[in-house]
């Protein structure tokens, strides 16, 4: 098979005012860190060699049929609104039909500044891009809707942050890059007439059955309430939960300040951008309920009487945490083995995580724990655990298959962030090998895998990640 894409556009057919087209900008040398070989079957893609692999996707060679573009969308950042963002250092070179059916854009991120830039250079620098490999890569390993990444490429030029830093460009796949700030921009304006092409584009693009903007109002929030009750069984921290990072398709999408817990503790933020801790663990619930209500204020123009649409559209978002509830409990009732939540399982839940929050327990190690027998080997006080046990055993004696059901539900491994921090550091000196490790291991986080243990210790005190940074 020859190299090619099989674009099939169809977000460039929208209107100019949705969108700049503009080419990436070539870059210096490009040479290539990863390139998913397994995503880029499912794409369509065709074999090529390494050097033409690097001039694509660091977007120094446009492929043919691509229509590259930078989206337009706002959003609300930590809670303020900002009227136009956009795409500021990525470029959508297009869509594909995968061999399975799927539609998926194919973007590049750190290709080059854009009109939605505001004075930055559009560029990124190779930490993030080989951060967002990784996680997103694993989130996807998890069973968790995520982006995708589908390569890595280094440019052989520098970014300045606070100091110079080697650059690279990621390639990005999504199923579309549709966020509830792309709505947002035509509703803030009141343009009604892009408003309803927006909402056409993804109803057919996403949710063809739907009916009217009720309807896919609480689509979405089904699936994000699905989507942040899978984070938090994972003890996944996303850390920049604004409105133009939350997707219409139900897709993890963008990994900045991004973590995964290590001691359980409802409070943990890691964002060094992230204050008050507005995006904190447990607050995730609430705050995808805000947003879920930015979307609807934007669909209710599209309604034949707005004012009249407000209090049913305001019982749908308030109904949400309820199936985010629900979600929760089914996710975490699978954690310790059981297949069908009854009352007082939730408690049971709840009880443990109290106690691990006192004893600052492992939480991706105390539930894998519960499967092999170590989790109260988590616990700073084991007489805390010891207390729990009995009545979790004594629960789980009714399941059909408890040992199975936390095989499935509890990894072994996840992307713990002091090994992505010394990835970064030996990447950035040329060493890519624990890079690749990392992803090979990732690919299988519900399997002992032997040699590979180390990346299941939690930090040690010299090895904590304080805090995540903002790609950017």
């Amino acid at each position: 098979m020859t190299f090619a894409i099989p674009f099939d556009n169809s977000y460039a057919a929208l209107p100019p005012g949705f969108y700049s087209r503009l080419d990436p900008k070539p870059v210096a040398q490009p040479s290539l860190v990863a390139w998913n070989r397994p995503l880029a079957d499912t794409l369509g893609i065709g074999e090529a060699d390494d050097a033409t692999l690097a001039r694509v996707f660091s977007g120094s060679e446009v492929p043919s049929g691509a229509a590259p573009l930078a989206q337009l969308y706002a959003g609300h950042q930590f809670g303020q609104f900002n009227p136009q963002l956009g795409d500021g250092r990525a470029h959508l070179l297009g869509e594909v039909i995968g061999t399975d059916g799927v539609r998926r854009d194919i973007q590049l991120k750190g290709s080059g500044p854009t009109p939605y830039s505001r004075m930055g250079d559009g560029r990124a620098w190779l930490g993030p891009v080989l951060r967002e490999y990784v996680v997103s890569e694993a989130m996807h390993a998890l069973g968790i809707p995520t982006t995708r990444a589908l390569a890595a490429v280094r440019t052989g030029e520098e970014v300045v942050r606070e100091a110079p830093l080697p650059g690279a460009v990621l390639t990005r796949v999504a199923r579309s890059h549709i966020r509830v700030g792309t709505f947002q921009i035509f509703a803030a304006r009141q343009d009604i007439e892009a408003l309803r092409a927006l909402y056409d584009y993804t109803v057919d693009r996403h949710y063809p059955d739907v009916t009217d903007p009720a309807d896919l109002l609480q689509r979405v929030i089904d699936r994000q309430a699905a989507l942040v009750a899978q984070w938090m069984s994972v003890g996944f921290i996303h850390g920049v939960m604004n409105t133009d990072n939350c997707t219409l398709s139900g897709e993890t999408i963008d990994y900045g300040p991004c973590a995964f817990m290590d001691d359980y503790h409802p409070d943990t933020v890691f964002s060094s951008i992230d204050r008050f801790g507005r995006y904190g663990f447990a607050n995730q619930a609430d705050i995808i309920v805000w947003n879920m209500a930015q979307l609807a204020t934007s669909l209710l123009q599209l309604m034949p009487d707005p004012e009249a649409s407000v209090e049913p559209f305001t019982r749908q978002v308030h109904a949400m945490p309820d199936v985010i509830r629900a979600e929760w409990e089914h996710r975490f009732a699978a954690k310790i083995g059981i297949s069908t939540p009854r009352d007082g399982d939730a408690t049971l839940v709840a009880d443990l995580l109290t106690r691990m929050q006192a004893n600052q327990a492992d939480f991706t190690n105390t539930f894998r724990g519960l499967l092999t027998g170590t989790a109260r080997d988590n616990f700073t006080d084991r007489a805390a655990f010891d207390e729990w046990e009995p009545r979790w055993r004594a629960r789980i004696e009714e399941e059909p298959e408890p040992e199975a059901q936390m095989a499935r539900s509890n990894p072994a491994f996840i992307p713990r962030n002091h090994r992505i921090e010394q990835m970064i550091e030996a990447a950035t000196e040329g060493d890519d090998a624990r890079f690749h490790r990392l992803n090979a291991v990732l690919a299988r986080p519900y399997e002992d895998q032997p040699g590979a243990e180390d990346l299941t210790r939690a930090p040690l005190p010299a090895e904590r990640v304080p805090a995540t940074f903002c790609g950017t």
